[in-house]
């Protein structure tokens, strides 16, 4: 929902950094990589209930998957750092919400129907773009991407923001991971409609 309006503003603070990663010879690759490493961490922190150096490495895992992309404009952007970088996301975003359910055990049905609401806002985002590489649909409101990007009420900030909160109140996780997981339905069914609405003619 947000990331339309603050992409422009972490463009102007990663694109310096991602240039002079860039003429350092570091890949967008490399940042991608690293950038999954700190949300596995996080995930680990979280199973071991360390939530305040999970916190941490969730605000650097972050970081590097904004990175990324600056490094990538910076150099030269590839299909496989694309297709890397969506496959690193949702396997943080997937990883934060399981350990949870291993660090207490009353935390597994939240933590399944959070990962099962993931699915529904993934597939929906992802077989959208298909479609549109095929329809030649495209956009840049929320930056370069490396496929179509179709925005949602439940989208990377809005993530961003409940996975730090829930490290922040991990007393509050199967609230959050209930009421996340509607609006993510929310987002799921508004995309499956602006599909119909595009491609069904």
């Amino acid at each position: 929902m947000f990331d339309a309006q603050i992409r422009p503003l972490i463009d102007r603070l990663l694109n310096p950094v991602g240039r002079e990663l860039a003429a350092r010879g570091v890949t967008a690759n490399h940042v991608t990589i690293i950038g999954v490493i700190f949300g596995l961490a996080a995930a680990v922190c979280v199973a071991l209930q360390l939530f305040d150096f999970a916190f941490w490495f969730i605000l650097l895992s972050r970081v590097a998957d904004g990175l990324d992309g600056a490094v990538a404009r910076a150099s030269r952007a590839t299909d496989f750092g694309g297709y890397l970088d969506v496959v690193c996301d949702f396997v943080f975003y997937s990883a934060i919400p399981f350990a949870f359910a291993a660090a207490q055990p009353e935390n597994a049905l939240a933590s399944a129907f959070l990962i099962f609401s993931f699915i529904g806002t993934a597939s929906s985002f992802l077989a959208f773009a298909i479609f549109a590489e095929k329809h030649n649909i495209s956009t840049e409101i929320r930056g370069k991407k490396a496929f179509y990007y179709l925005g949602g009420l439940t989208e990377g900030a809005e993530t961003i923001l409940l996975l730090l909160a829930m490290v922040t109140w991990p007393s509050y996780f199967i609230f959050m991971a209930f009421g996340f997981g509607l609006l993510c339905w929310v987002t799921t069914i508004t995309r499956v409609y602006a599909a119909y609405s595009q491609f069904s003619h």
